[in-house]
């Protein structure tokens, strides 16, 4: 009888140190794996409205530099039309309406960008400043199927002087700085506000353009902010260009190499995005274009490191 009663007391504590170690190892488990959704669709979410921001502004570059500047009717934009009339005295209005693929086919765009400046404004002297509207500027990427769309109202500044088609004939570079807000509506219906502080720097390698994104804001103490608002999350964020982002026309224009960094302070989390990396998750090396980038997170004092593809 003592005999049982000893062998079922150390029954009880075996099982007893069985199921706390198991308890503990699953409490350790899930604090070394944090949730990171949120930090996976700001990502996402921030590659996605970049890629149509650049889109319109692409366009936008190419309505303004006249019929000078453009050697054929092919650059201009696809599947849209561009129109234009005086609405006051001193102000000229153009609109790119959207209807289909642009000239990559890699995008699907609906909706209208609303151009606006003063008659006496060339867009090719420095300092010279026009405002535009995204309205209902809808993009589909072609190969996720996502889509977001935007409005907002933007002020786009030439800052050096010259345009794009004079690289590198007539000017080594030509710079821009965009800045404004956006309402961006993703394709669950949720809707967002976004601040931009866009610095756009476009030179050529060879016959290609390179396309150099650098941020200029400031908010709440952050400096060198490229987009800060609210998230799907409802969280509030900021997104800091650590180093420069690069991206190539031979590449359709995706984020080659740069660094940002998201932070979602509410929540002491965030991460480090570097981009070219290749489907193996390595660097990508000379020429090569990439199709992932890294994300580097961090939350509440735990980190990872995740590899997303390119959207």
């Amino acid at each position: 009888m003592k005999t049982t009663r000893i062998f079922t007391l150390s029954l009880a504590l075996v099982l007893t140190a069985f199921f706390g170690l198991t308890s503990c190892q699953k409490s350790k488990s899930s604090v070394d794996n944090p949730n990171t959704s949120s930090i996976q669709n700001l990502a996402n979410d921030e590659n996605q409205v970049t890629s149509a921001s650049d889109e319109a502004l692409n366009d936008i570059n190419t309505v303004l530099s006249g019929n000078g500047g453009l050697k054929s009717t092919e650059l201009l934009p696809c599947h849209a039309t561009v129109d234009s009339m005086s609405i006051a005295s001193d102000t000229m209005t153009y609109y790119i309406t959207y209807n289909g693929a642009n000239c990559r086919g890699n995008l699907i765009r609906t909706g209208q960008v609303e151009i606006t400046k003063h008659l006496g404004t060339k867009w090719w002297q420095a300092g010279a400043a026009i405002t535009y509207k995204y309205i209902n500027f809808h993009v589909t990427h072609v190969k996720s199927g996502k889509s977001v769309t935007l409005n907002g109202r933007k002020t786009l500044v030439n800052v050096s002087g010259g345009l794009i088609f004079m690289i590198p004939q007539y000017r080594t570079f030509v710079t821009t700085k965009d800045s404004g807000y956006m309402n961006v509506i993703f394709s669950d219906s949720t809707t967002k506000f976004w601040n931009v502080r866009r610095q756009v720097t476009f030179t050529k390698v060879n016959t290609n353009l390179v396309m150099t994104i650098d941020g200029f804001g400031s908010a709440d103490g952050y400096d060198n902010l490229v987009l800060w608002g609210i998230n799907r999350n409802n969280e509030q964020f900021y997104i800091q260009i650590l180093q420069s982002v690069v991206h190539r026309q031979v590449c359709g224009f995706d984020p080659c190499s740069g660094q940002k960094k998201m932070m979602i302070p509410a929540d002491s989390k965030g991460a480090t995005l570097t981009f070219g990396y290749d489907s193996n998750n390595q660097p990508v090396t000379n020429d090569d274009c990439p199709v992932k980038y890294k994300v580097d997170w961090y939350k509440n004092g735990n980190s990872g490191t995740l590899y997303l593809f390119l959207p």
